[in-house]
């Protein structure tokens, strides 16, 4: 009996000792933790702790597939973790794949673009190949939430901060959080991942001063 007990409390051990979570090999997903990239499943690597897409491969799951119906979310909240950096004249800059996620009052940073020709957009704007005048109300959404231009032609409510006025612009172009400081961006560096990009219109629209260049912001889809 004294072997036997033995055996069963050996095995018992051994079971306890594989199954353990510190100890499996188990792949982890998008925004998952991980010690190293061969913690993260498929073309994912590990940064800052957590599995991401990889920039250089171009892999797009971890920003198509958080935040559901919401898009380009990075797992709820201050989730979004950074992707790499671009190196733009000697100055590093964050790049991401995601945006946080997307609520009925999604905080961000409403910042100016001039979506005209010769503008700070440099090409036409990504949804319809076209250039817009400055009295138009559209805007252009970081990576996470431009969603691979799942939201392209689509309407959102913006809200200033500092006074309450709201505007209604269109989604017609992507403010791309992994790339930038090329003639495509106008020489312009990558976009932080909670940009939504407006013309000048819907600044007038808000009564917000335009010199002041960047301002604190919700937005939502209408």
């Amino acid at each position: 009996m004294g072997n036997r007990a033995f055996l069963l409390v050996s095995l018992l051990l051994v079971f306890t000792f594989m199954s353990s979570p510190f100890l499996s090999n188990a792949i982890s997903s998008c925004n998952d933790p991980c010690q190293s990239m061969d913690d993260c499943d498929g073309q994912l690597i590990c940064t800052n702790g957590k599995c991401n897409d990889d920039p250089d491969v171009g892999t797009h799951e971890c920003s198509s597939t958080s935040g559901g119906g919401g898009g380009g979310g990075g797992g709820g909240g201050n989730d979004c973790q950074p992707s790499g950096t671009l190196t733009c004249g000697g100055t590093p800059y964050t790049t991401y794949t995601c945006s946080p996620t997307v609520t009925s009052s999604t905080q961000a940073k409403l910042t100016l673009n001039d979506f005209a020709k010769g503008g700070d957009g440099g090409d036409p704007s990504e949804c319809d190949e076209q250039y817009h005048d400055n009295t138009e109300l559209v805007v252009a959404l970081s990576t996470g939430w431009y969603d691979g231009g799942s939201r392209c032609g689509k309407m959102i409510r913006i809200t200033a901060a500092s006074n309450g006025k709201s505007v209604e612009a269109k989604v017609v172009d992507e403010c791309d959080s992994m790339r930038g400081c090329d003639k495509e961006h106008a020489g312009q560096p990558p976009c932080e991942n909670n940009i939504v990009d407006g013309s000048a219109a819907v600044w007038d629209a808000l009564e917000l001063d335009k010199d002041l260049g960047v301002v604190d912001v919700t937005w939502s889809m209408t």
